[in-house]
């Protein structure tokens, strides 16, 4: 016989017992990532440092930080400054070992964030997948022996490469110094770990972020960071562009938000992390929005889409749509489930990263000047 411990137990009573069950793993779990980080910092376990600079974009919280889009962003800046390679780990492919990016190539094979990127930027950078990223980074330059510079995506804990710049990416919505370890809370790591950066970066910010929550947050990330110039702190926030068709038709028929009217549907359909974003982006225009979320990097099924075209089909508006985010279409276009007959419903929203204020050329001068300058990430060795 089960006990519903809702109907005798009040939230806080719950919370409580919950933590009280969880504390013992997450001492547990935290023991485990400081012998881990102890053995790395004495030289137990051994990092490999590359002649090529090595600029790694990561987090220390479960969850999406944004770190695609900040990839993109420094691709954007640098790629006609150097010869660039990313490596990624391509979390959720269906490979495994090394493997170049190349036309062929599905998000199924190398990840659907990988595959984004990729489909973006090919010719620009050289883009492969790798779990063991030592060996990634010397099967790049072995492919390609005039890359000059390496972006490692999501490369924080991935301690075996040591990079020349360290970019720890935290939710401005997610705060380290008000979460716990797993799995009372979302931390990889204590927020002492960003001793090992270099910049810090407060992702998803408020557009009108007042200077008083900034200097707060300032002030509360300062416990764990060394003073400037060791560590440098920036602020940067999600900006949407206009919606784009997933699959390739001829006649869009909503080309801007702004063309939505109060008797117009939307049904917002999303695979990632953090979607609550998006969907308040959305329900900030006159169209009715129903949600449907799956897991992160989710492969969408032939049931998946007979569900998600039966509530769209239930949809009361004038006009219907089905938006998505830029990471859930890559998986969507090259889906075979997909019904042919919907491909003109179904767009997507471009994200791009804006830093606030005049932090963007700074952000980028200062990536610049550690990448050919200083030594970068020599912090907590």
């Amino acid at each position: 016989m089960s006990i519903d411990l809702s109907k005798i137990l009040n939230k806080e009573q719950r919370k409580s017992i919950m933590d009280a069950l969880l504390t013992p793993f997450s001492w547990a779990y935290g023991a485990a990532v400081w012998l881990r980080n102890t053995a790395f910092d004495m030289g137990v376990l051994p990092h490999e440092e590359f002649d090529v600079p090595v600029v790694s974009v990561g987090n220390i919280t479960v969850g999406g930080t944004g770190k695609t889009p900040h990839v993109e962003y420094i691709i954007d800046a640098l790629c006609r400054r150097y010869h660039m390679a990313v490596l990624s780990r391509g979390y959720k492919r269906k490979t495994k070992g090394f493997i170049l990016a190349t036309e062929s190539m599905t998000p199924r094979e190398i990840g659907d964030e990988p595959y984004q990127i990729y489909r973006k930027y090919s010719g620009v950078v050289t883009l492969a997948v790798c779990e063991s990223r030592r060996k990634g980074i010397r099967e790049l330059l072995r492919i390609d022996p005039d890359i000059n510079l390496i972006l490692l995506d999501d490369g924080f804990q991935h301690r075996y490469v040591k990079p020349k710049v360290n970019i720890l990416l935290m939710d401005f919505n997610r705060p380290c110094y008000d979460d716990r370890l797993m799995p009372l809370g979302t931390l990889r790591e204590p927020p002492s770990s960003l001793t090992r950066c270099d910049f810090v970066v407060v992702t998803k910010c408020p557009t009108d972020l007042n200077p008083m929550d900034r200097r707060m947050m300032k002030k509360n990330l300062e416990q764990y960071m060394f003073p400037p110039p060791s560590q440098e702190l920036f602020f940067s926030n999600i900006r949407y562009a206009d919606p784009r068709p997933v699959f390739p038709i001829q006649s869009p028929q909503l080309t801007s938000l702004q063309w939505l009217h109060n008797d117009d549907a939307v049904l917002c359909l999303t695979g990632i992390a953090t979607p609550k974003p998006l969907v308040r982006y959305l329900r900030s225009f006159p169209a009715q929005v129903k949600v449907m979320h799956f897991d992160d990097h989710h492969f969408f099924t032939r049931r998946d889409f007979a569900d998600i075209f039966r509530v769209f089909k239930g949809l009361k508006g004038k006009r219907k749509f089905i938006i998505t985010t830029e990471k859930d279409a890559v998986r969507i276009v090259t889906n075979p489930y997909f019904p042919p007959t919907k491909r003109n419903v179904i767009y997507y929203i471009p994200m791009r990263v804006g830093f606030l204020e005049m932090e963007s050329s700074n952000f980028i001068e200062e990536l610049i000047h550690r990448i050919e300058n200083q030594g970068g990430q020599n912090l907590a060795t």
